[in-house]
């Protein structure tokens, strides 16, 4: 890593990707990333790329977790469930974003670095927890917004019936390797689609509402 490499370098990629919530902005040049990743690619902190975690698992790339949450279109008031918390930097976002995060991870030593990451960061507003993603958390439920870092053709059943009526949730739809990243509302009718935000790609979604473990 360089001397220069810091936040603002991930600041100019997500604004190159079209994000424009100065509250976003700041969020990502607030956030330290190279407090979220392994030890030894570090060096890679400061560069819009996904970044190897245990598990075969991958982070998100900071521009690409930029425009989702976008979608979200937060105001700092909203309760928010994120399924696939990897070693928690999209959930420090979040946490900058909204009054308060409940983040679910299937790996139970990812769950453990994450609540690290966010407490050496002073992030209290973030309760990260084992858990089957598409299950997501309905102790917790309902859900202003909800964000899916990882691929299925469908959003699982759970996720809707926790979602609040009028509030939106992004997932990447496909089988994993090239998805739509869908931006969805809950209506009186159930779940439709509002808009495609990108393309990318994810990982899949594992458990009883994704692909086998």
């Amino acid at each position: 890593m360089t001397a220069a490499a810091c936040p603002e370098d991930l600041v100019r990629a997500v604004r190159a990707v079209g994000v424009r919530d100065e509250r976003l902005l700041q969020a990502v040049r607030s956030t330290p990333r190279a407090g979220f990743v392994p030890t030894e690619h570090i060096a890679h902190a400061y560069e819009d790329v996904p970044i190897p975690i245990a598990h075969g698992q991958v982070t998100t790339q900071p521009s690409l977790s930029a425009t989702m949450i976008e979608g979200l279109g937060l105001t700092g008031r909203e309760h928010v469930l994120e399924v696939g918390s990897g070693l928690g930097y999209q959930t420090a976002l979040l946490a900058r974003m909204a009054a308060d995060v409940v983040s679910v991870e299937l790996w139970p030593d990812l769950v453990r670095g994450a609540r690290r990451n966010l407490a050496r960061q002073g992030i209290r507003n973030a309760e990260v927890r084992v858990g089957d993603g598409g299950q997501g958390v309905p102790g917790h439920a309902p859900y202003d917004a909800v964000i899916v870092s990882a691929a299925f053709p469908t959003v699982p059943a759970p996720l809707v019936e926790q979602l609040r009526l009028g509030g939106r949730l992004v997932q990447p739809i496909g089988t994993g390797g090239r998805e739509e990243v869908v931006l969805f509302e809950r209506t009186v009718i159930g779940l439709e689609p509002r808009q495609v935000l990108t393309l990318a790609r994810f990982v899949r979604l594992h458990g009883r509402y994704g692909y086998p473990s």
